[in-house]
């Protein structure tokens, strides 16, 4: 707040003499001083009183509007906004706006600051409809396509999203086909969820399309194959993840076993499994291996294959595999302890995160494919336990 006042207080004196040389041109420097000095010293006596918020509104008024301010008064609007101060900016824009004497360009960089302040506000129908007018005006087009692309993201219209980024791309010379890619798979989720499966498909090859290596979009291929019970053509697209991120490897596992148990190939599915396990000792494939060969061969020889993993690894999850498979196998005060070991250990499982985004750092439970902290797209990935810290 002091920063800002110290701001205000030259641009409020530079103002005053402004009008003081325009007002004696008219008026004479005595109607000047009756008229312009008591406000000024007013503003002072708010400061000095510790009222900065009484005091900035004045200084504020005080600065008169002319070609000589205009760009006072949108940096005025932009340091408000910056510091969350929105009504403030909010008015500071709006009285631009109202002066008939702005030029096209002074108004259109105005309607923009204001666009931008509805949006710290939350007011998208607002910035929505200034943004727009500033497209049919062909003034700021990228920042205005810009924002209207995260407004639409927000209100979750991926079809706006879709034709803004067509937009942004003919004026940049920008490839945006990640963005493109998550927008189709937006409206393909929708529509199998409306069990629309036709159109869903449609989308997904749009999505393939627009950017090949879509991990995604190859993932909710399989999920539509297996609403569809079509679990050969689930499998292969299943597969396809791993092979585009091996790092998704936790999140088609569970769906790789259904499919294999749907069509009973169990020894199709522990080979593939063991060629994982191969080229990437991940802690995920370990525990679906070891339920396999629990099912198979018994908990012992599962604890076995835990344990061998452990003795090279260091996972939270294979402990607390290890304890489960343990526990089953002790009885009286041991089997007590291997309850409690389980428990805890769960407890810490539970309480970690699940993903991460590689490009702000945040930390979340679940999959997001637009990260919530920077918004940026598949930049989260699932966050990899100490075994796989070194694997690529």
């Amino acid at each position: 707040m002091v920063e800002l006042l110290l701001l205000l207080l030259p641009v409020a004196a530079a103002s005053g003499w402004l009008a003081a040389k325009r007002s004696n041109k008219r008026e004479g420097a005595a109607a000047l001083e009756r008229e312009q000095n008591p406000a000024y010293f007013k503003g002072l006596n708010y400061l000095l009183n510790e009222q900065p918020d009484k005091a900035i509104d004045l200084f504020v008024q005080m600065l008169e509007i002319d070609a000589e301010t205009v760009e006072t008064h949108l940096a005025l609007g932009s340091l408000f906004r910056r510091r969350g101060e929105v009504e403030r900016a909010i008015r500071i824009h709006q009285n631009l706006i109202a002066r008939p004497t702005l030029d096209r360009t002074q108004r259109a960089q105005a309607l923009l600051e204001l666009g931008l302040d509805y949006m710290r506000a939350g007011l998208f129908d607002r910035a929505e409809n200034l943004l727009t007018e500033l497209l049919e005006i062909k003034q700021h087009e990228t920042p205005a396509l810009q924002n209207l692309r995260t407004i639409y993201q927000q209100e979750k219209d991926w079809k706006k999203c879709l034709d803004v980024i067509s937009r942004l791309e003919r004026i940049t010379g920008e490839a945006l086909s990640t963005e493109r890619a998550h927008y189709y798979c937006e409206l393909a989720v929708i529509a199998r969820r409306e069990h629309n499966y036709l159109q869903a498909a449609e989308l997904l090859k749009k999505a393939q399309e627009s950017d090949s290596n879509c991990v995604r979009a190859a993932l909710v291929q399989g999920k539509l194959e297996i609403a569809q019970k079509e679990y050969a053509a689930a499998i292969n697209s299943l597969t396809r993840v791993v092979a585009q991120d091996p790092a998704f490897i936790s999140e088609v596992l569970p769906l790789l076993v259904q499919c294999h148990s749907e069509l009973n190939q169990r020894n199709e599915l522990i080979a593939y499994l063991q060629q994982l396990y191969q080229q990437q000792k991940r802690v995920s494939v370990m525990l679906a291996l070891a339920a396999l060969m629990q099912e198979e061969k018994g908990d012992q020889a599962a604890i076995e294959f835990v344990s061998g993993y452990l003795y090279e690894h260091s996972s939270l999850d294979g402990v607390q595999k290890l304890i489960d498979l343990s526990r089953k196998c002790t009885e009286g005060s041991l089997a007590v302890t291997f309850s409690i070991l389980y428990k805890q250990i769960s407890m810490l499982i539970d309480k970690r995160p699940g993903y991460q985004c590689k490009q702000c750092g945040l930390e979340v439970k679940t999959l997001h494919w637009q990260c919530p902290g920077c918004n940026s797209w598949n930049s989260i990935k699932p966050l990899l336990g100490l075994d796989d810290a070194g694997i690529k």
